[in-house]
């Protein structure tokens, strides 16, 4: 069970006990979950039934308690606790490992896309200055992984919201779901612009990748990155981990497929940091559709990297060691972490390598 779906889940439980009259409220539009704090219980929490209770006319622990009991035995759970005020605690089916990769690998590159925003229709303000262009395009193409219909105003809805002769280039293969049709009856939305800290783009200088990294990577609203660092090819270098970290996955496939074996996972894997990253693709770009704030995809990768790095020497065997269940299912979740980078990085419109 990913963090995406436990949120559906607690939604669907606050649905059922409205629909059964134990609880007088408007079903919110998302749940949010979250990664249970150090000494919490269980794997992940929510403060659903503290933002219900006002409306409610309940306690909130009256509100959690209501939910809980809608929430027993739903798949992927193994156990719900009420604590504090009114918090939900989630503890996950100790397989919740091997549903949350098979997702991954099932999904692809769409791992992560979902229809929370289905029906937000949302239009930017024309732009000329190009680090403002290149943010608004890439929320745009956030905002549509996410459902809503979302595009640049006055410029070709078909190609992100921005024409093909003034458009930032991203690498072939960004990920860029296509627009719905608009529905002519619906009411125009007020334009949308985004505060931006004006920059550059330099691919001329600094090539496509690190260009769009450099005015990506910071928060809209800040200075954006020295170009020079980003082509550096060393570990305090955050873009080169990232892709170096997707390119070690493909030799690590292609490494075990000489040792006759390949990725499957069969057996729990040691690996929270990892798993946790993973889990919370899905959670990450829909906050940062909702936040306009590409930076948070960024700063995940470099996140996802990390773990992934740290993770990686386990996956072979070593020595005279036998390939084993242990190493398929390491083998499937390096393979599940390389295609949330190389998804990540197809949002932001940067390339992933097959080899470094």
């Amino acid at each position: 069970m990913t963090p995406a779906d436990l949120s559906l889940t607690v939604l669907h439980a606050v649905r059922r006990a409205v629909d059964d009259g134990a609880l007088r409220v408007d079903v919110p539009p998302v749940v949010k979950v979250e990664r249970a704090r150090p000494g919490g219980v269980g794997d992940y929490a929510s403060n659903v039934a503290l933002t219900l209770a006002r409306s409610a006319g309940r306690s909130a622990l009256d509100v959690a308690g209501i939910l809980e009991e809608r929430l027993r035995g739903a798949p992927g759970l193994r156990d719900v606790a009420v604590t504090g005020p009114g918090f939900l605690n989630f503890t996950l089916r100790s397989d919740a490992a091997g549903d949350l990769v098979r997702a991954v690998r099932e999904a692809g590159g769409a791992y992560g896309s979902g229809t929370a925003l289905a029906g937000v229709t949302v239009r930017f303000a024309d732009l000329t200055e190009s680090r403002a262009l290149l943010v608004t395009e890439t929320v745009v193409r956030l905002l549509r992984s996410q459902g809503a219909d979302a595009a640049l105003r006055g410029r070709r809805a078909d190609d992100g919201g921005v024409p093909a002769d003034e458009r930032i280039p991203a690498h072939p293969g960004s990920n860029d779901p296509a627009p719905r049709e608009a529905d002519p009856a619906a009411p125009a939305p007020r334009d949308e612009r985004i505060h931006v800290h004006p920059g550059p783009y330099q691919p001329d200088l600094l090539g496509v990748d690190a260009a769009r990294w450099a005015l990506l990577r910071a928060a809209p609203q800040d200075r954006p990155l020295d170009g020079a660092p980003l082509l550096v090819q060393h570990e305090r270098n955050p873009l080169f981990r990232v892709r170096y970290a997707h390119s070690r996955v493909r030799r690590l496939i292609a490494n075990a497929a000489q040792l006759g074996f390949g990725p499957a996972y069969d057996t729990a894997v040691d690996a929270p940091e990892l798993l946790g990253a993973l889990g919370d693709h899905p959670v990450v770009l829909l906050a940062a559709a909702r936040h306009r704030a590409p930076d948070r995809v960024a700063r995940h990768l470099e996140v996802t990297a990390d773990a992934l790095l740290a993770f990686q020497h386990t996956v072979l065997p070593l020595g005279d060691e036998k390939p084993s269940a242990a190493h398929r299912s390491r083998l499937a979740l390096a393979e599940a972490a390389g295609t949330v980078l190389a998804g990540g990085l197809s949002v932001l419109g940067i390339s992933a390598p097959e080899r470094i």
